[in-house]
């Protein structure tokens, strides 16, 4: 079986105004939520893969998640296979584990084993 894209994320410099433009383009609907890190804002579309977004004005852009079972086993594998540990395996408490990555031609991709 193939994992699937789990979750769409958009880090960017101003959280308002991207709200304002995905809303009304998309007709999205989001759920603000108080984090240490700031407000990470969530949205679910009526079909696929919901996500967040908040404020990162030095990671501007998309980023994706791929669903995994075993988040260690993944990491490992994906870094045998030539892909650059980012941030190793870690828990996002209640919610699951992710690490971050960048494959072999450079570009950066999110795992996900959800808890």
């Amino acid at each position: 079986m193939s994992n699937p894209f789990v979750h769409i994320e958009l880090n960017t410099a101003d959280l308002e105004k991207a709200k304002k433009f995905y809303g009304e383009m998309f007709g999205w609907e989001f759920t603000d939520n108080p984090m240490p890190m700031g407000i990470y804002t969530t949205f679910k579309p009526s079909t696929g893969p919901g996500g967040g977004m908040y404020s990162a004005p030095e990671h501007n852009g998309w980023g994706v998640y791929v669903g995994v079972d075993d988040i260690k086993a993944a990491t490992d594998k994906a870094a045998s296979l030539g892909a650059t540990v980012c941030m190793a395996a870690y828990e996002i408490p209640g919610v699951g584990w992710m690490s971050v990555l960048t494959d072999p031609t450079g570009a950066r991709i999110q795992l996900f084993q959800p808890k």
